[in-house]
């Protein structure tokens, strides 16, 4: 009996379990090398060739203009200021009727270097500064009440559009009745007129966020306070700077009827003793005064806006 000491050949299995012997030959090479092709080897260029030059795309509303936007903010006030001293050194406006500006400048300096119109810029400013408190506190209150439960809004959204369709200067009797003489029905009718712009709009910003945002942050895991602080309240700031721009000017326009009401200090009083006397210069100066005064506050306004709203980009204009 022979015992070969050859090594066995390789097998692999098959599907039946049978072993069979690997003699079949390699498969052919799929991906053969290639052969350099017959002929002169095309010249490699040193350098590419130089292309177009590329210049850099900037936005329209980025571009610098030629002529600087704070000039042309002004540019509306000087006219109409220029129109008015020709008016007034024409004569077409008499002095008695209305004062020309350089009369005016003079007076508001008078005024300025006795102290009264400082004074009564200084109360003025504390009655809406007051009554802005007041009524942002009661305003958002009550539309975060609405905006944010359905039975908030059942028992507080028809009563406050009732209330706010009554003229608020028609409740100054009212006021003066319940609250006397004092600052107090000033302040009162400051707060109710900046109450229902801020209520309306902070209101329409809470239930016009997209009901897409809230299934998000529920999926996400959010809790109904988590909702609140991080979608709802957000989604609900422009319409809240937008409603507080609003109350700005109610609060201007509510200061005016609310000071010539037994008022013995402020801008309002100032302009009750000039109709007395026949002053226009005076009542000029005074609503020169409350013109600036406003638009300073929208100024704040508007700055405070731009930080709190950086990340919601907006058309600027073109």
């Amino acid at each position: 009996m022979r015992i070969s000491h050859a090594p066995p050949q390789p097998t692999t299995p098959d599907i039946s379990g049978i072993s069979l012997v690997k003699d079949q030959p390699a498969p052919p090479d799929t991906h053969p090398r290639s052969e350099p092709l017959p002929g002169p080897t095309p010249a490699i260029p040193a350098t590419p060739a130089p292309g177009p030059d590329l210049v850099a795309l900037v936005p329209a509303s980025r571009r610098r203009a030629r002529v600087p936007r704070w000039l042309r903010r002004t540019s509306g006030p000087l006219a109409l200021l220029a129109l008015w001293q020709v008016l007034s050194v024409t004569g077409v406006l008499a002095g008695d009727v209305l004062a020309s500006p350089g009369t005016v400048a003079r007076v508001a300096g008078d005024l300025i270097r006795e102290g009264s119109l400082p004074n009564a810029m200084g109360v003025s400013l504390q009655r809406v500064a007051l009554g802005l408190l007041f009524g942002t506190v009661v305003g958002t209150a009550l539309a975060l009440v609405a905006g944010l439960f359905r039975l908030g809004e059942d028992l507080v959204d028809a009563s406050v559009q009732m209330l706010r369709t009554v003229p608020f200067v028609g409740l100054i009797p009212l006021f003066i009745i319940w609250f006397g003489i004092g600052e107090a029905p000033k302040i009162a009718i400051i707060s109710l007129g900046v109450s229902f712009p801020l209520y309306l709009n902070v209101y329409a910003g809470i239930r016009g966020v997209d009901a897409q945002l809230i299934e998000a942050g529920e999926s996400l895991g959010l809790s109904r306070w988590g909702l609140v602080r991080h979608v709802i309240l957000p989604g609900a700031l422009p319409g809240a700077m937008t409603g507080l721009r609003y109350s700005l000017g109610v609060s201007w326009l509510a200061l005016v009827f609310a000071e010539q009401v037994n008022a013995d200090a402020g801008i309002g009083f100032l302009m009750v003793q000039a109709r007395d006397f026949l002053r226009t210069d005076v009542i000029v100066v005074c609503l020169v005064v409350y013109a600036f005064l406003g638009l300073s506050a929208d100024f704040v306004v508007r700055t405070l806006e731009r930080l709190l709203l950086q990340w919601r980009p907006t058309f600027t204009g073109r």
